[in-house]
């Protein structure tokens, strides 16, 4: 087997946004997706915490790697997350404490959030301290947009607003499962259905062309 193609740091930050998004793609952090993605404001909050356990985990994690014995390098990793977790979950509670109510006990939860402890394992314990930062950054961004997605639209169907504001009229009829847990299993599900029929459509446009070259070439 040929040995993995050399990233750089662009293809770091940006390829989790989209190509290999934790959600999307991953299919990593689905509790906290499910679960608090009923509003934009939690969205917004679970992002913020998310982003910043990334990017702090990731870039302690890089700078100990080296001192750190293989035996026990995922209790440190963990216990490291776990220090972030509280220093996020403190300071959500202090800047946004209805938020911060809301979220409950999913900030805790960060800890065992598979993204972070993933990104750990797999990236900032084998990169430099900037290529673990950007990393973290573009997982940051991946899971915090699809989670916006997500609660844009269970927000707007569920309540007739978008953070709070009332972007509906006041004949709509708000559609109540959108906010209860079976909501994020219908939007997720259709999210990824949309995804998924969007790459196929893409990769047959792409077969066909390729073939149209083929036959143009031997005509030729």
């Amino acid at each position: 087997m040929s040995p993995a193609k050399p990233t750089t740091a662009t293809q770091d930050l940006m390829r989790c946004v989209w190509k290999e998004n934790p959600t999307l793609v991953q299919l990593l952090g689905m509790c906290p997706t499910l679960a608090v993605t009923n509003s934009v404001a939690n969205c917004l909050g679970m992002g913020t915490a998310t982003m910043f356990v990334l990017v702090g985990s990731s870039f302690l994690v890089s700078v100990v790697r080296k001192m750190v014995p293989t035996e026990v390098r995922i209790t440190t990793y963990i216990l490291i997350i776990a220090t972030f977790v509280t220093v996020a979950d403190m300071s959500l509670a202090a800047v946004a404490p209805g938020v911060h109510k809301a979220l409950g006990a999913f900030v805790a939860l960060i800890v065992v959030n598979c993204i972070i402890l993933g990104r750990a394992e797999a990236f900032a314990s084998r990169n430099p301290v900037w290529r673990s930062v950007l990393d973290a950054v573009g997982n940051g961004i991946g899971f915090t947009w699809m989670m916006l997605v997500m609660g844009s639209v269970r927000e707007v169907l569920g309540n007739g607003t978008w953070l709070g504001i009332r972007v509906m009229g006041e004949h709509f009829e708000p559609w109540v499962i959108m906010v209860m847990p079976p909501g994020g299993f219908l939007t997720l599900g259709t999210i990824l259905l949309v995804v998924g029929a969007t790459k196929h459509r893409q990769a047959e446009r792409a077969k066909a062309r390729e073939l149209s070259l083929a036959i143009a070439r031997e005509a030729a």
